[in-house]
């Protein structure tokens, strides 16, 4: 089977599976259909994993084209860009900053943001322009207007949304800053992650408008919120699932590696103790959620062993403040060094205890509000905040 025949076999493939796993509804079929995937992917891609963003070697198209054409009608996320197009090779880069995301994201994003007819919607992070076609589609060309701040990435996407006959309006820039120029709008979708919602992108909205967009703090753990505008200026609404996207350029963090941190040989000044919490306890992707939104301003990195022990370092983004976890298998004790005014691996286990206290909540219990002044995470309900520590 060559050609459009084996195309159309493998774009069936993973529209059976979308529909299976509720991300591909119907309203979104057609558009599915009509904008298949490979028209915006380009030729050298570093294909993911579903479970997360660790990429292999690139693969390509006119080398590899078996192996570019499975990588494209799998459910996975292709990197597409490293380091902001500084990165050259075959090997992976040090940051990944574009990426064709994977489709069960794409659709249950797509169906998050609730699209009707004669919609106008702002899209941050154009990236490949799969999403701005999916939603030019949709909503129709005129009705889309897609924010992306990589030059280059913008005009390739261009070139790819006109051979397949979309115009949506591409404005490179700043996604942060929205595009007032077209509002007030009816959706607003981020394919970029954020630790604040920009507020630009609540007072573009008209009142009644959705906004989409992945949301995680500095501690790490990410999900979708679903907020709903306002007409007093603010946005409030619920996580709705996992998610795992690159940040938004101009919310991008510089982390200072554990050296940073240590004014002599190890342990430098810190204070040993011993702790029965497990590292492994407070390193899933909604234990991260749950106790950095707790935990403004502290990082974790793990510095893993050839034996498959590891330990979490936590730093604080003032550089004031560290701690270490040392994490092996089959221990009921766990050593623990603690330097500088906060207790950072105290914080952390009282966070996580906050968490499994009210019966260890999933992300769509969790919710946010913005307002013009700042943000609230809260629980259930936007009258219980969640506990800030400092």
């Amino acid at each position: 089977m060559t050609g459009k025949h084996e195309a159309e076999a493998g774009r069936a493939r993973p529209a059976s599976a979308l529909i299976a796993n509720g991300s591909l509804t119907t309203d979104w079929l057609a558009s599915y259909d009509a904008v298949p995937r490979h028209l915006f992917v380009p030729d050298t891609i570093w294909p993911g994993r579903a479970d997360g963003v660790r990429q292999g070697r690139a693969v390509h198209r006119d080398t590899d084209p078996a192996a570019w054409w499975e990588a494209v009608h799998s459910d996975v996320p292709l990197t597409t860009q490293w380091d902001d197009g500084e990165h050259t090779g075959d090997d992976v880069g040090t940051m990944p900053t574009s990426s064709n995301s994977m489709p069960t994201m794409v659709f249950s994003m797509l169906a998050a943001l609730d699209v009707e007819d004669g919609h106008r919607v702002l899209e941050i992070g154009t990236g490949t322009g799969w999403n701005a076609a999916l939603l030019a589609h949709r909503v129709g060309s005129g009705n889309v207007v897609s924010v992306e701040v990589d030059r280059a990435s913008a005009a390739d996407a261009e070139r790819r949304l006109a051979r397949a006959g979309y115009t949506p309006r591409l404005v490179v820039g700043d996604g942060a800053e929205g595009h007032p120029e077209a509002a007030p709008y009816d959706r607003v979708i981020a394919t970029c992650s954020v630790g604040w919602v920009p507020y630009p992108w609540v007072a573009q909205a008209r009142p009644g408008a959705v906004i989409v967009a992945p949301w995680g703090p500095e501690y790490g753990g990410e999900a979708l919120v679903r907020l709903t505008a306002a007409a007093d200026g603010t946005a409030s609404g619920r996580f709705v699932g996992s998610s795992a996207f690159m940040r938004l350029r101009r919310q991008r963090s510089a982390r200072p590696d554990s050296l940073a941190y240590l004014s002599g040989p190890w342990p430098a000044d810190g204070t040993a103790s011993t702790t029965s919490l497990s590292p492994e306890a407070v390193g899933g992707w909604l234990e991260m959620f749950a106790v950095g939104v707790q935990r403004p301003g502290v990082f974790p990195l793990t510095e893993r062993y050839d034996d498959g022990t590891y330990t979490l370092w936590l730093h604080d983004t003032a550089v004031t403040s560290w701690a270490t976890a040392d994490w092996a298998p089959g221990r009921a004790a766990y050593e623990v060094v603690q330097s500088g005014p906060r207790r950072l691996w105290d914080e952390v286990a009282t966070a996580w205890q906050w968490w499994r206290d009210q019966g260890r909540p999933g992300f769509d219990r969790f919710g946010l509000t913005v307002t013009p002044s700042g943000h609230t995470v809260w629980l259930d309900a936007p009258d219980n905040p969640v506990p800030l520590g400092p």
